[in-house]
């Protein structure tokens, strides 16, 4: 069965050297990658015990000539790409890649929010039910946060686009508030302030069984360790850290010791 509209239905990784990502994700998130049969692309899935999660491709030469640096991106699942597409622009987002049909795959859009953080809206041609997002699982994204120069107006841009719905606020001190979002009977991330001048974007946190050993996975892979292990009120523990080539990502998940 197809996801419902407003479910992140896929994540992807461009970034400058796809092998060393490979290798390093495979190190801190236990993924394998693998080529789909018959591209010639270089597009690769990243798989969690034989269920594929994410993407990964090298970034495109224009895009890199542009200023792109290695990023995650999510998808949003959406009943109509064109529709949804005309609509964020129509709300004060920007559109880079109109909608553009993948044969076997499905419709998709590059956009940004107003604020500026980008994302993909997409319709998947399968009828198939994608498993990338899954709390509970190991290997998968557990979790969807967006810093924003603007959380009141960002949070009516997506609940009103994407069926999200304001779950509960934690008070974070001159932070501001960490607003929790609901979807379809479930909590999906959140949506925070931007600090220090940061520009808006998503992070996205992908489960492990040992914070501990991802930890010591980033940094023995020539990655950088920006925040944690700390734990948080859910009762796991998160790091936030790069990868040897710039993107950010989370890991969550418990500490073994």
């Amino acid at each position: 069965m197809r996801n419902v509209h407003g479910d992140f239905i896929w994540y992807e990784l461009m970034t400058s050297n796809p092998d060393a990502a490979a290798t390093f994700y495979g190190a801190v998130v236990g993924w394998g990658s693998h080529a789909f049969a018959g591209d010639t692309t270089g597009y690769r899935a990243f798989s969690a015990n034989g269920t594929d999660v994410a993407g990964l491709l090298r970034t495109p030469a224009e895009a890199e000539a542009g200023g792109a640096r290695p990023s995650w991106f999510g998808y949003v699942g959406v009943d109509d790409v064109d529709k949804a597409a005309a609509d964020i622009v129509a709300g004060g987002g920007t559109q880079y890649v109109p909608p553009t049909d993948i044969p076997g795959v499905g419709r998709f859009a590059m956009l940004t929010d107003p604020q500026g953080a980008t994302f993909y809206v997409m319709r998947g041609e399968p009828d198939e039910t994608s498993k990338a997002f899954d709390p509970a699982s190991a290997g998968h994204c557990q979790w969807n946060e967006l810093s924003t120069s603007d959380p009141a107006a960002a949070l009516s841009f997506y609940t009103s686009r994407f069926g999200w719905t304001k779950g509960d606020t934690m008070p974070m001190g001159e932070m501001g508030d960490y607003q929790f979002i609901d979807h379809h009977g479930g909590m999906i991330g959140a949506l925070t302030k931007a600090t220090n001048g940061m520009p808006s974007a998503w992070l996205y946190y992908f489960g492990v069984e040992d914070i501990d050993k991802a930890a010591q996975a980033v940094t023995e892979n020539g990655g950088e360790i920006h925040f944690g292990p700390d734990r948080v009120p859910t009762g796991g523990y998160i790091i936030v850290a790069s990868d040897p080539q710039g993107a950010m990502f989370g890991a969550v998940g418990p500490r073994r010791e």
